[in-house]
């Protein structure tokens, strides 16, 4: 290809060869012309190379290129994957996940009609075995533009998966690194450091990304030992913030986020070790006391401050409500019976 590419699909693969194949099938298969996909291979012991191998021979036409590389670890990867990037836009696939064929070019629009740091599309919750459809979130959006200088908290709405989303590639580029990156909350991080070279934001309605859930992933193995290094990963992102011109203005929003994913979501998927529990969620209100204090006073999550700005934070703002009335487990208790008497999966 000898224009530069509209957009770059950075596809991390490790262990996947299940599902490999209908991922590229709708690589391969986009609509836009100038796709270039970059697939990393990171250290998989199954057969992942070879079928990549296989589609990069058999679509000579598509601009697909192979990194392969000892296992570092997905965020690792991601970097080598943008480094690689010629494009004048990035996006990432999971390699397990699939794409709509127009995936690519009606991000492409929406970017270039919006002049958009960042583009976010709808996308399907689907279960891996069955392919039910649980959910299409992230739409009724369409028409609303962030910009951050004047309305950050509006981040707070948008799921923290760095797919469904197109990148100018400036903002990528520029990233800054963590020395000690998390294992778990790594995409919500990954993206809290897009957001620090991020003007605006807009979004299209149509749900174009499928995102397989899986009951063997990562989010479901969490572990009391592997918070701390996460903890860490976080206080580290707030210093950036502190000490960036464009983050100083949103530090506010990074407590509120820290409330969000460390003491709602993180301790969702920590309450399966009915035995420490207690103490887990203990020391998790310290830590967010200590280093994220403002949690507790920021507007954005107070429940007059939703209803009256119309924000979708408003179920944020009811949790935080009842994680401070000491309920937390309560509700847990409600949610998983309701989860488990239906038969449901409810994204929170």
């Amino acid at each position: 290809m000898s224009e530069k590419p509209k957009v770059s699909i950075i596809v991390p693969v490790y262990k996947v060869e299940k599902y490999l194949r209908r991922s590229m099938d709708s690589l391969v298969g986009q609509t836009l012309d100038g796709v270039e996909i970059i697939c990393i291979n990171d250290g998989s012991p199954d057969n992942c190379l070879s079928i990549l191998k296989e589609y990069q021979a058999k679509y000579t036409d598509k601009n697909i290129v192979i990194i392969d590389k000892q296992n570092e670890g997905v965020w690792k990867g991601r970097f080598d994957g943008i480094q690689k990037a010629t494009g004048e836009y990035i996006t990432f696939v999971d390699s397990d996940d699939y794409i709509k064929l127009d995936y690519a070019e009606k991000l492409y629009i929406a970017a270039k009609k919006n002049k958009s740091d960042i583009v976010v599309s709808g996308y399907y919750r689907v279960d891996v075995e069955t392919e039910h459809v649980y959910s299409t979130e992230m739409t009724g959006f369409s028409g609303k533009k962030i910009n951050m200088d004047e309305n950050p908290e509006d981040i707070l709405t948008i799921n923290t998966a760095l797919w469904n989303k197109l990148y100018k590639a400036e903002v990528l580029k520029n990233l800054k690194n963590l020395e000690n990156p998390p294992r778990i909350l790594d995409d919500m991080m990954f993206l809290l450091l897009a957001y620090l070279n991020t003007k605006t934001i807009s979004f299209i309605d149509d749900p174009i990304y499928y995102y397989m859930v899986r009951n063997d992933s990562i989010m479901a193995q969490i572990k009391k030992e592997q918070i701390e290094s996460t903890q860490n990963a976080m206080i580290r992102i707030k210093k950036m913030y502190k000490e960036d011109e464009n983050g100083k203005n949103r530090l506010e929003v990074i407590d509120a986020m820290a409330f969000l994913h460390f003491g709602v979501s993180l301790m969702f998927r920590m309450s399966s070790d009915k035995k420490n529990f207690k103490n887990v969620l203990k020391e998790n209100r310290k830590f967010l006391d200590k280093e994220f204090p403002l949690w507790r006073k920021t507007k954005y999550l107070k429940i007059w401050y939703c209803i009256s700005h119309k924000s979708k934070n408003l179920k944020v703002a009811i949790m935080k409500k009842v994680y401070l009335l000491h309920m937390f487990r309560v509700f847990l208790a409600v949610y998983k019976f309701v989860l488990k008497t239906f038969n449901i999966d409810i994204k929170w």
